[in-house]
């Protein structure tokens, strides 16, 4: 009689457990542990989970859960769904078994998610360091293009001062140039001039010296003249006084 019970109780729970559906966005703990290979480990991180990322959006999400592997998710797909209403029995006498069970499957489950977060940090690691590198082209790159254009603009300047230069140099020769020619110019006009009046000079002593003379000869000339009419005079008179 006592057998026949807990059969009908066994087949009750079984028939339960065929029905049941597991919310997993508003399970509590103690329902989710009443899915097949669900501990209290595994309940508590799913519940971090959906708190943290705002709930399971598919029950393929479970899988993301620390400690939950493909087994697992397998074993409770069909009993578990991400809305509707929590409609679960949960055998107190299975608690400790599951809790066993559970405790072993998150020994061999935890291992492919570890290897699977390390894998994670290594590409994250691996981005990081091509996002480091990417960057550090990028600034070997600037730094090459902005020695070009300084360079480029240093030789355009240098052009420009050279340039400057040239045609500082050009109108200084032109002015020198023309000041030199000025220099000439006024040079010669001032030999002419200095010429001019030393052939001035010349012609007035020469004039001079002719007016001069003039002078002398016809005063010369003319005191003989005197010197002739007084002797003329002096033998007419004489000539007039033996005639009387």
């Amino acid at each position: 009689m006592k057998k026949l019970l807990l059969a009908i109780l066994a087949s009750m729970a079984l028939s339960f457990s065929a029905f049941a559906a597991v919310n997993l966005n508003t399970a509590t703990q103690a329902e989710l542990e009443s899915l097949d290979g669900i501990g209290p480990v595994k309940a508590q991180a799913i519940i971090d989970y959906r708190k943290k990322n705002g709930g399971f959006k598919s029950v393929d999400e479970l899988e993301k859960v620390d400690g939950v592997g493909p087994v697992t998710l397998e074993n409770v797909r069909k009993d578990v769904a991400v809305s509707g209403r929590t409609t679960v029995v949960t055998p107190a006498a299975d608690k400790p078994a599951k809790e066993a069970k559970d405790s072993k499957e998150i020994k061999k489950e935890d291992k492919p998610a570890k290897e699977t977060k390390a894998k994670t940090v290594g590409t994250e690691k691996a981005a990081d360091g091509g996002k480091t590198a990417g960057s550090k082209d990028v600034k070997e790159s600037k730094d090459k293009k902005d020695k070009e254009m300084k360079k480029e603009k240093s030789e355009k300047a240098d052009k420009k001062d050279s340039k400057d230069k040239d045609m500082k140099e050009e109108k200084e020769s032109k002015e020198k140039k023309a000041k030199s020619e000025s220099k000439d110019d006024k040079a010669k006009a001032d030999k002419s001039k200095k010429d001019s009046k030393a052939e001035m000079t010349k012609e007035d002593k020469d004039s001079a010296k002719a007016e001069k003379k003039a002078a002398a000869d016809k005063k010369k000339a003319d005191k003989k003249a005197a010197a002739d009419k007084k002797k003329a005079d002096k033998k007419a008179a004489a000539d007039k006084k033996k005639a009387e």
